[in-house]
């Protein structure tokens, strides 16, 4: 910083901050931008901004404007994979102070609506999580190099945790979500279907969790390299191995669980005919209305459910990454300085080059200005 962290007590005329952001515009249009940081006020805090994870949803933005239905309808700051440093903290905040380092929970649900009352946050009816168009007006995002947000999405991450990999606590936290709706995995045999940044994360979330066996299939040999690396006991090129369920659907079936992660309806019904009588299939990928084998789910009497976002498996994943219980080197490839936005958005769209690809917040913070 340029100056001391501000005195949130000080009665004086409040403190705003000057930004810079990454915002989509429209598909293929993607400009950095300079933005106020917003005015930082009780229970916030104000992070320095290290690094930000591009996620699959970013791509969808930058690609094709949105996906589904979903569809940007203004400039969107897009971002929700980060983890910074705290600069400065608001009145009440006792949770974090200047200096340390957090990585951001990007959702915020209301806390008041039925499914929050209920205990389904990550079912919010009034949720907020960041870069989402889904609302109108859209929700901004994280990527911007300053971010002022509620104390509670902070999580404290470890002093030799290096920020690439606490921005990786999201997608962490995704997969971890999805295990928890399979259950106990202690000793099971697991199948991973698509090795995409979650499915890697996956194949060690399922590890961490007693999975005996994870076996990961894929179309391309770079991403199961990645999967290996973070835990898969055996990988599948589908592409080169078309019968390879062959091999696991004799006596009705070898895997205990499944989980999808490509959202191809053609690696769902193979992943389906490897599964075991009452098997448990977890969805966790998007890939828009599919068709399922009826008569297969009901005669292995199957279990299929979806896997969406997460709550409680933020702090988890933070907790994990710093007691180091997964390794997330594997799964990064590089980081880009946002001036190389666009860059680094074409290396993430090819899953033959690159896992997860980062964005490079580093700067010092502006000076702030009155209100």
């Amino acid at each position: 910083m340029t100056r001391p962290d501000p005195d949130p007590s000080d009665a004086g005329p409040a403190l705003r901050w000057r930004c810079r952001c990454l915002v989509i515009h429209a598909p293929d249009d993607l400009r950095v931008v300079e933005r106020d940081a917003g005015e930082l006020a009780a229970g916030q805090v104000l992070v320095q901004v290290g690094f930000g994870g591009i996620c699959g949803s970013d791509l969808h933005y930058f690609h094709a404007g949105g996906f589904g239905t979903v569809r940007i309808k203004r400039p969107m700051i897009l971002g929700h994979e980060v983890a910074g440093t705290v600069a400065a903290v608001g009145v009440g905040v006792t949770r974090v102070r200047p200096g340390d380092r957090v990585a951001v929970n990007p959702s915020r649900p209301c806390g008041a609506c039925r499914y929050c009352l209920e205990g389904l946050p990550n079912q919010c009816l009034d949720m907020r999580f960041y870069g989402s168009a889904m609302r109108d007006p859209h929700v901004e995002g994280a990527f911007r190099n300053l971010l002022v947000c509620d104390a509670v999405q902070c999580e404290l991450v470890a002093a030799h945790v290096p920020l690439q990999h606490a921005a990786l606590a999201e997608p962490f936290s995704v997969a971890l979500h999805g295990v928890s709706r399979a259950g106990p995995l202690i000793g099971k045999r697991v199948l991973v279907s698509g090795c995409g940044p979650i499915g890697s994360l996956a194949v060690a979330a399922a590890r961490i969790h007693g999975a005996a066996e994870v076996t990961a299939v894929d179309l391309t040999d770079e991403t199961l390299a990645v999967a290996a690396a973070m835990g898969a006991q055996v990988t599948i090129n589908v592409a080169r191995d078309a019968d390879w369920t062959a091999r696991y659907s004799a006596d009705k079936g070898s895997f205990d669980v499944m989980f999808e992660c490509s959202g191809n309806e053609r690696a769902l019904r193979a992943g389906l005919e490897a599964m075991r009588p009452r098997g448990m299939v977890v969805q966790l990928g998007l890939g828009g209305d599919v068709s399922v084998p009826q008569n297969l789910i009901v005669a292995k009497e199957l279990s299929l459910v979806g896997s969406f976002r997460f709550h409680a498996e933020f702090a988890l994943a933070v907790r994990l990454i710093n007691e180091g219980r997964i390794d997330l080197r594997p799964m990064i490839t590089g980081a880009f300085p946002l001036e190389r936005a666009r860059e680094a958005f074409e290396l993430a769209s090819d899953r033959r080059r690159a896992m997860k690809v980062l964005l490079d917040f580093a700067a010092s913070v502006p000076e702030a200005a009155g209100a």
